[in-house]
This record gives C-alpha cells, sequence and structure tokens, in this order.
C-alpha cells in the first residue's frame, strides 16, 4: 500500500531532501526518547530492571505490528528497534550506575 502523505519526487536530490527531512526528525525523537529513558533510570531497582528483557521484545513486537499496519517493512523495523533499544539499554546502565553512585554517597 502506497503512502498518500510521500512526495513523488522528480530527481535523486529531492529524494534526498526528503531523506534529510525525515532524517532530522527522526534524530529529535531519538533525543526525546533518550530523555525519556534516562528518567526512567530513577525507578529501576537493579540493572537487570535496565536490562528488561521481556519489556524489550514487548516493545519491537509493538513496532513490527505496527510497521505491518503502517507498510513499513518488518524485517527492517526489527532490525532498527533492535539497535535502538540496545544503545539506549546501555545510556540507560550508565545512567543508573551514576544514580545509584549518587544514592550510595558517591
Amino acid at each position: 500500500m502506497k503512502n498518500p502523505e510521500i512526495a513523488a519526487c522528480n530527481s535523486l536530490e529531492d529524494v534526498r531532501a526528503n531523506i534529510d527531512r525525515i532524517d532530522r526528525q527522526i534524530v529529535a525523537h531519538l533525543a526525546e526518547r533518550g530523555e525519556y529513558v534516562k528518567q526512567a533510570a530513577r525507578f529501576k531497582k537493579s540493572t537487570d530492571d535496565v536490562r528488561a528483557p521481556q519489556r524489550v521484545e514487548q516493545v519491537i513486537g509493538k513496532a513490527v505490528a505496527l510497521a505491518g499496519e503502517l507498510g513499513a517493512n518488518p524485517h527492517v523495523t526489527e532490525q532498527v528497534y533492535r539497535a535502538m533499544i540496545s544503545g539506549f539499554i546501555n545510556a540507560e546502565l550508565a545512567e543508573h550506575a551514576v544514580l545509584r553512585g549518587a544514592e550510595d554517597g558517591g
């Protein structure tokens, strides 16, 4: 199913300009998501809570289902989400360690 919001491009430059516009939106959303991940570290008691493999699979499952609804490639969506979540888990583990150090008198 073709997304009616996708502009018909007349050149490679048009394609690249649209990709650049979308990349800016993606990075803005990553920054926003990162701030929530940082806040989440405050509520987790252990590194196991940060890693939360069941939650990871839940989030990926929802993203893959959404990809199907929106016409995105489910395989690419899953790969992107696995990489993104892995990066955010590493950032959250670092934040969690800082917070735990502060609680322990750092």
